[in-house]
């Protein structure tokens, strides 16, 4: 359930689905399986044991997009339309030609479509309403506009924004680097990702390296800039930064210890109070990242 990555929106102003119009929005459009000739078939699912697509937990919310997906490699459809494609030469006694053998590609795609097995693959989000975020656990920004896509049509309307901010996360992390410090309750790490500005794109990485030496500074004095940068927030939650303003390996440090330290609790028990947690940790993180970075372009109307 712990996040992985974070795919950051800001909430319109004017968010006022309570939970059990939401769960009633999200029921017109649940998961279901792909008919013979669909490839991919995209709903919403359980994010949890209960059954209940939208779980919420102290006004916080957890939805679920569920994508069923066919594996139908191009590889086999070739290889099958191939073994064909020999058989009908034999058959009419000359080779098969380019309009026969798209032909027979087609035929053979529609045939296997119906027996291709299927993947289902789920992506998790996080509504707060009272902080005003939208945030996708997605390693990129397909996926989380996948979600955000079909969001928007299940409720009619979702003008949901990236958070844009006054200082770009590369100029930051810049500075950071160049002061040896983060502001806030932000530590800096060992891992960085350092790209050069001309033509070349030249990148150089660092994992599990010290980022307080010369190397570094002579580095960014070239004309390198960073476009990721691993930080801690406040001893408790590390991840990595980039340029796009998404977060990527997060880590929630004390959390791990604490669930490990913990009493029994039943599965649904733990799950409550694990997404509680993280709620409330990531909330305060997205609080001083943006601080950080010099606040948001945009506030919103309600603030």
């Amino acid at each position: 359930m712990w996040f992985k990555n974070l795919v950051v929106y800001r909430l319109p102003a004017d968010w006022a689905l309570g939970a059990p119009e939401l769960e009633q929005q999200l029921a017109t459009r649940t998961l279901q399986p792909c008919s013979p000739f669909e490839m991919l078939s995209r709903g919403w699912v359980a994010p949890s044991s209960t059954g209940r697509l939208v779980h919420t937990v102290n006004l916080q919310h957890l939805i679920a997009l569920g994508v069923n997906q066919k594996l139908l490699p191009a590889s086999i459809i070739r290889q099958v339309a191939t073994e064909r494609a020999e058989a009908l030469a034999q058959e009419q006694g000359f080779p098969v030609g380019r309009r026969q053998m798209r032909d027979l590609k087609m035929r053979v795609t529609e045939e296997l479509r119906s027996k291709a097995l299927t993947r289902r693959r789920i992506t998790r989000a996080w509504i707060d309403p009272e902080h005003g975020w939208l945030v996708v656990d997605a390693a990129g920004t397909a996926k989380a506009e996948e979600l955000i896509e079909t969001l928007r049509d299940t409720l009619g309307s979702l003008a949901v924004q990236l958070i844009e901010t006054q200082r770009s996360p590369q100029m930051s992390m810049a500075v950071w680097l160049k002061l040896g410090e983060a502001p806030l309750r932000l530590t800096i790490d060992q891992d960085l990702e350092l790209k050069a500005a001309n033509q070349t794109k030249a990148t150089i990485r660092y994992a599990h390296h010290p980022l307080d030496g010369k190397e570094i500074q002579a580095h960014l004095a070239a004309g390198m800039y960073p476009t990721r940068l691993g930080l801690t927030w406040h001893d408790r939650i590390a991840f990595v930064l980039n340029e796009k303003m998404q977060m990527k390996r997060v880590e929630f440090l004390e959390m791990s210890k604490d669930n490990a330290d913990g009493g029994e609790l039943d599965e649904a028990e733990q799950f409550d109070i694990d997404f509680a947690v993280m709620a409330g940790e990531l909330a305060k993180l997205l609080d001083d990242v943006v601080a950080a970075l010099g606040t948001e372009v945009q506030e919103r109307a309600a603030a």
